[in-house]
Order: structure tokens, then sequence, then C-alpha cells
């Protein structure tokens, strides 16, 4: 019995002492288009199916022809202030000539009391993505309050 009571405390402690280890994980990603074309188009900001992005609706460019949607990849704009909105966007496309995706993952794990761990990957695509286009996101222009 005593063997038993000895077991598991042993037992116990090492189950606490597994649950009292907490690890974080923090992960970033960056896509870039390469080699798009360089155009200047207006349209409404709204999320992407799913909360993940958003995408560019109702799309005119400077003469005023309707265009599809595209997905938005932004570094620096912060897109998420611009939805609802009517939007003047420049940037590259990669529904026209040959671009190149380029996304890059990275993630890390911290674990108190163990070893980090860190993963990374990267993946290309080129020509016309499967799906809606994406357009890299330079520079974004506020042309009205409401996409209405």
């Amino acid at each position: 019995m005593k063997l038993f009571v000895a077991v598991f405390g042993l037992a116990a402690v090492c189950v606490v002492g597994v649950a009292a280890q907490t690890s974080e994980t923090q992960t970033k990603s960056k896509v870039t288009i390469k080699d798009g074309t360089p155009v200047t188009v207006t349209g409404c900001v709204a999320p992407a199916a799913g909360g993940t992005g958003f995408v560019l609706t109702n799309v005119a460019d400077k003469t005023g022809v309707s265009l599809h949607s595209y997905m938005l990849i932004s570094d620096n704009a912060d897109l998420s202030k611009h939805v609802g909105h009517r939007v003047q966007l420049s940037g590259k496309v990669t529904d026209r000539g040959d671009a190149k995706i380029t996304t890059e993952t990275k993630e890390k794990t911290k674990v108190d009391g163990g070893d980090d761990r860190e993963t990374r990957t990267k993946t290309e695509l080129k020509g016309d993505a499967p799906g809606m286009p994406y357009l890299g996101v330079k520079s974004i222009k506020k042309v009205a309050d409401s996409c209405q």
C-alpha cells in the first residue's frame, strides 16, 4: 500500500509539472506579389469569406470599366479601417501577366521549461492563381464613406 501511495504521489507531481508547462505560439504570414501588372482601381473594401482578409468588390478601372473582385494583400495598409468605404487602390495584380504569389509563414512556439520550436514554410504560385485574383496594395485613398 505504501508503494501504491508513493507511485500515485509521484505520478501526481509529474502531471502537475507537465500541466505547469505553458506554451505560446505566434504565427506570422507574409504574402507578396512579384512581376504583377501595376493598376489603379476603385472599389469597396469588404471582409473576405471566413474572416480571413479583405476583398475589393464593385471594382472599376480609371475609365469606369467594371472589373471582377480582388483579394487584397497589404503589408502596411490597415485595410480594416476601410471596410464599407469606396477607395482608390494602386498596386500590382495577378490576373494580368506572369505574376508570382509568394506566401511565407513563420511559426514560433515558446515552451516554458522546454525547447522552443520554430517552423518556416514558403510556397509560390506562378501565373493566374485559381479562384479570385490578388491585388498587392501599394497605396489606398478613401473616395467615399459609403459604397452606396
